[in-house]
């Protein structure tokens, strides 16, 4: 039965407007659905993100916590009202400082923020941080936004100023290509766009852990249910019911047949008209449950006869990775110091603020699918298989993605939405609950880790073991990758010339265990980290020095055999620290000296991370054309995630090309129209598709001074629809407009792959992984109450090395937001099933939480990456949990074991200390 409506009165951005709506809809959905104000953002449906503040008479609210019968006779203003036919200033700010990234919280930052400038033009950090505290961000790391906020009202109006108009783009921080829509609410996300006409689709889920389910009459429960259109199961998937990243692991269902391997498990589908389905309680759909019994912890699964997940997994194992190199036994035996610890980490959620969202339809003959996604091909090549269709009858077409992080890799909405459009022949709509996108889609693994590490004499590692459990949950995802990657980088960036390390990825009934930047490696990394400030202790050496005697360099060997004949920067990003540090040291211990109750503490970690996929095919595709119009028109299959991509590829094609980047326009990823730059992952999209982007550039450039009859010291500039040569004395004018174009309107075009050149691991796990790595290292500040437990962060310097900073500020905003996500990790963040399913008791780092943060960009080139430039996404994150620990060693003499580090924990570890005193 559909509610009563009634007409509603109000001003939305100085119109006035009337809807007919029923009363108690919230706001938010009467501007998203009814006025396709669509700028104003829906993350939790609870008041606990904040990304769809609205100002209501000048205040700001959370949109969805108001029934729009209560903004009755007010004045209304979205971030669409506040351009006013050009852009604030705050916008303006915005934009210069980088303080958008994805952009999906960037709407409500902005309406907050314009409501504390209308009162304080000049806001103090403090007012900025109290102001903007409701509202969340999971890029940025939050420096950026408060620079901007505070730096508006010294702005001025525009944003071209910053475009590169002439020079190099490389190592210049021009506005991101895709920055305007971001800060004007104009961005389409996953559920901003979805057609009038579309069914909606709601989910039925697993309540349990493991369970055998049955039907009942599921065709009269849609009689019964007007604007209900169909039901859907196991047994209408057409095609094979199983998709996964990794195609030999692949094990899980699109929706679950007979019976459920994990809570929040998907099992049927009712797709209906939107209206009744934003009514319906599916609390009486037709499906019995019978509970069976379930494990949630690897060493249940591993347990003698624990009941097989999946029948062809003995033991629940699914994979194991392995590192070996000398007699790590033997090496240990002869150490002079060795240290041996253990350490447990969590679940991790990836806390995107945007949950999963996106349309389908058909055209024709071919499945459209409309969603965010981190994975373009993957996606199409998962849905085409699970709907039993051919890779060319699938398109996909990335809508914005509102942060991803590694879970948005995997599949989730996809195949469902195509399945009822296929089914029903009319499009189909899903936006996720926060509550179904926590409870459904994957996860940080959760580590169960020991290891010893030995040093002769002098302070120098020569010997490691390590051993980890990684809880891969219900199906595999990227289990095996965790698997492969963490024992290649256990040993961190130091030469360990007899190693042993082992990964295993094993099943249990808890979520799924995925991609979350780092692929394990963080986890790995508070092991091996922790353990290296205890050697140094027992040496008696400072902690950075330790690092710096065994620390990486050019023509050293890796633990997988790989000599690194260049690009080894961590030697350079520790002595870039090495000034911070001593004065660190000096502060810590001054404050100290006059505090008994509070206590500083001061911490260093080091990071290395292999770019691209281990060991693997790897390849991006990238096509560029000169359009007849005089457009320099590149295709960018690299999805941008907040990253940076569409901006980074495009500064690095417009060098290699010699044209400047404001003639540039960007085709996104699309199947149909761009070529596959893979998945956006194992930060590989700087360094490869980038080199890729600068193979097409260059390839682009000598296609037309041949057509030229020139040599390549020509320059080459596009006025109009005419392309200007110049060598020497010698002019020449090329109209284009007067040339033949092909099918994709080019009359000059190059399309070029790059494939970074890597080799198999043996049995032993030698081999090269990785064609490039980068590099960084971190110091953390903190002080900790020691009655409380708690731990404030005062600052955090990170130098890292990137090869080239192609866009150094995006470069900083991708280190001080994975620097806010290691925060997280380190003392707040523990994913617990069936208790923290939501933004209000999960807990991700606020405004209030992120200190300062000082970069250093240190560039080593390295020969093999464009212009010099490595990976950097997820290095950034790694460093910062291990520094954080050490710091609160260094200040309390405990390490915490099980992470996060919450203050329970913190005081736990200390009361235990003074009791063996």
């Amino acid at each position: 039965m559909s509610m009563e409506r009634a007409d509603i009165a109000f001003k939305i951005n100085g119109a006035a407007v009337s809807v007919c709506v029923p009363p108690v809809r919230r706001l938010s959905s009467v501007l998203r659905d009814e006025l396709h104000l669509t700028g104003t953002k829906v993350g939790c449906d609870a008041g606990d993100c904040g990304a769809c503040t609205v100002l209501v008479d000048g205040e700001p609210v959370c949109a969805c916590l108001m029934s729009v019968a209560s903004a009755a006779g007010t004045v209304v203003t979205t971030v669409e009202g506040l351009a006013n036919g050009r852009l604030s200033a705050l916008q303006a700010s915005f934009l210069d400082h980088g303080a958008a990234q994805c952009g999906i919280c960037t709407p409500g930052l902005l309406v907050a923020a314009t409501a504390l400038l209308d009162s304080k033009p000049n806001p103090t950090e403090a007012e900025t941080q109290d102001a903007l505290g409701g509202v969340l961000c999971r890029c940025t790391g939050y420096r950026k936004i408060i620079a901007a906020v505070m730096d508006a009202s010294r702005h001025a109006y525009g944003v071209d100023r910053r475009m590169p108009q002439s020079g190099h783009a490389v190592g210049s921080s021009p506005i991101r290509l895709d920055g305007l829509p971001k800060v004007t609410g104009g961005e389409k996300f996953g559920g901003d766009s979805f057609p009038a006409d579309a069914l909606a689709v709601l989910v039925v889920r697993s309540p349990h852990y493991h369970a055998r389910f049955a039907f009942g009459d599921l065709d009269a429960w849609i009689k019964a249910h007007p604007g209900a259109v169909g039901v859907y199961t196991a047994a209408d998937i057409p095609g094979k019911n199983s998709f996964g990243v990794i195609a030999p692991f692949a094990d899980q269902p699109a929706l679950a047949e007979g019976f459920s391997r994990f809570r929040g498990e998907a099992v049927a589908l009712v797709a209906g008209e939107r209206e009744a389905m934003l009514d319906l309680d599916l609390s009486d759909f037709p499906v019995r449950w019978t509970e069976l019994p379930h494990v949630l912890q690897t060493c249940e699964a591993q347990a003698g006869g624990a009941q097989l997940i999946h029948e062809n997994r003995p033991a629940n194992l699914l994979t194991t990775g392995f590192v070996e190199r000398g007699d790590p036994e033997a090496a240990l035996a002869g150490a002079a110091f060795t240290v041996s610890g253990a350490i447990d980490t969590s679940y991790v959620e990836h806390a995107y603020i945007e949950p999963e969202a996106g349309y389908s339809y058909m055209d024709g003959e071919t499945l459209v699918v409309v969603a965010c996604t981190q994975a373009p091909y993957m996606d199409r090549d998962d849905v085409a298989k699970v709907l039993g269709l051919a890779v060319d009858k699938v398109r996909i077409v990335p809508t914005a993605t509102g942060g991803g992080f590694g879970s948005k890799l995997d599949v989730s909405l996809q195949p469902l939405i195509g399945l009822v459009a296929m089914k029903t022949g009319r499009p189909a709509a899903l936006a996720y609950t926060r509550n179904e996108s926590m409870i459904s889609t994957t996860k940080r693994h959760p580590a169960e880790m020991k290891a010893t590490i030995g040093a002769d004499a002098d302070g120098r590692i020569i010997g490691m073991v390590f051993a980890g459990d990684f809880n891969t949950g219900a199906y595999a995802s990227w289990g095996p990758t965790v698997a492969n990657r963490v024992p290649v980088h256990a040993s961190g960036p130091y030469a360990t010339p007899n190693y042993r390390a082992e990964g295993r990825a094993i099943h249990t009934n808890g979520p799924i265990s995925g991609a979350f930047r780092g692929f394990g490696v963080p986890q790995a990394t508070i092991m091996q980290e922790t353990l290296y400030d205890e050697l140094a202790e027992k040496l008696g050496l400072d902690r950075l020095d330790f690092r710096l005697k065994s620390c990486l360099r050019n023509g050293s060997e890796t633990v997988t055999g790989q000599r690194l004949e260049s690009g080894v920067g961590i030697a350079e990003c520790l002595e870039a620290l090495r000034p911070h540090w001593m004065r660190a040291l000096v502060d810590a211990e001054l404050f100290n000296a006059g505090s008994s109750t509070k206590k500083r503490g001061v911490g260093v970690a080091s990071c290395w991370y292999g770019c691209g996929n281990t060991s693997l095919p790897n390849p991006s595709t990238i096509k560029v054309g000169i359009s007849a119009s005089g457009d320099v028109v590149l295709h960018q299959g690299a999805v941008d995630i907040g990253q940076g991509s569409n901006t980074v590829i495009a500064q690095i094609c417009a060098d290699a090309l010699g044209l400047p980047l404001e003639r540039f326009t960007l085709k996104s990823a699309d199947t149909a129209i761009t070529p596959d730059a893979g998945k956006t992952s194992a930060s590989r999209q700087t360094f490869v598709s980038g080199k890729a982007a600068e193979k097409a550039g260059r390839a682009l450039r000598e296609t037309m001074l041949r057509f030229a009859n020139v040599s390549e010291k020509a320059a080459i500039a596009l006025d109009g629809t005419s392309l200007i040569i110049r060598e020497g004395e010698a002019t020449r004018h090329v109209d284009l407009s007067a040339m033949k174009a092909d099918a994709d309107g080019f009359v000059f075009r190059a399309e070029e792959s790059y494939d970074p050149p890597t080799l198999p691991l043996d049995a032993k796990g030698q081999g090269k992984p990785y064609a490039v790595y980068g590099y960084g290292a971190q110091i953390a500040e903190l002080e900790v109450d020691l009655k409380l437990g708690t731990a404030k962060l005062i600052k955090i310097t990170a130098a890292h090395d990137v090869g080239k900073a192609i866009n150094p500020l995006l470069a900083e905003g991708q280190i001080e937001g994975g620097i806010a996500q290691g925060i997280g990790m380190a003392l707040m963040e523990e994913y617990i099933p069936g208790r923290t399913e939501n933004l209000h008791d999960y807990l991700i780092p606020t405004i209030g939480d992120v200190p300062p943060i000082e970069t250093i960009l240190i560039e080593v080139p390295d020969p093999e990456g464009p212009f010099g430039a490595k990976g950097l996404g997820e290095h950034v994150l790694i460093p910062t949990a291990p520094a954080i620990l050490n710091a609160i060693r260094h200040a309390t003499g405990v390490l915490v074991t099980k992470i996060p580090a919450t203050p329970s924990r913190i005081r736990a570890a200390i009361r235990e200390k003074e009791a063996r005193r």
